[in-house]
């Protein structure tokens, strides 16, 4: 299938390259590894939903990921919700969201209930106060056992999911993607998440061989 670049820049964690393929679809890939497009979201759409359902109240929500705004837009959808915090680490995913690079962005972005931070999203979890967030999503990497950049690990250990599910309110909830089941996550999340409620949902995407995974602890 043909690809054609829009944009590409290089970080310190590499290449981001985005391409418009033959099929009309927008193609996000880091240093040459596919991400993700706008013709399968059904993935981030599933975090974002699987959240919704289980949260009574979920007002203040952060999305560690931009990515190409399809969780975010899915949470947005929602009139309970009334902040999207989103940490993404990445300037230039922002500014193509921004700029109308990627098309859909500028709406998404505009909307006053989004406030977007840059920056790492340890950091801007560390950031928020005890019980200051309703739930927080993380669709940062494709999970512990298919990672983009290595130094995401720490992501899906006890002691940053800790410090996520501290972040929450009575009732809040921790909603995790992977493109895989993953035991040593589940068992981390077990860990860190006492008073909590586990849950491991497969996601199995109409028409695509994988079958990935969503993680809830339900406060």
């Amino acid at each position: 299938m043909e690809h054609r670049t829009m944009a590409r820049t290089t970080s310190s964690r590499g290449e981001l390259v985005l391409q418009r393929r033959g099929d009309g679809a927008l193609e996000l890939r880091v240093n040459g590894v596919f991400v993700m497009d706008t013709a399968h979201t059904k993935s981030e759409q599933a975090l974002a939903r699987a959240v919704l359902e289980a949260g009574p109240a979920p007002r203040r929500v952060l999305v560690g990921g931009l990515g190409l705004g399809f969780t975010v837009a899915t949470l947005l959808a929602d009139p309970r919700v009334e902040q999207v915090l989103v940490a993404e680490i990445e300037p230039v995913v922002v500014a193509w969201l921004r700029d109308g690079t990627v098309p859909h962005g500028p709406a998404l972005l505009g909307d006053d209930r989004v406030d977007v931070r840059i920056g790492d999203v340890r950091d801007v979890v560390a950031d928020c106060g005890r019980e200051s967030l309703d739930a927080v999503l993380l669709d940062v990497d494709n999970g512990p056992d298919h990672l983009v950049h290595a130094g995401n690990a720490s992501l899906y250990r006890e002691p940053f999911l800790t410090s996520c599910l501290d972040r929450l309110r009575p009732g809040g909830l921790l909603g995790i993607w992977s493109s895989t089941r993953s035991a040593p996550l589940e068992r981390a999340l077990t860990s860190a998440a006492g008073g909590y409620t586990v849950r491991a949902h497969g996601v199995d995407l109409a028409g695509r061989a994988e079958e990935y995974a969503l993680y809830l602890a339900v406060r």
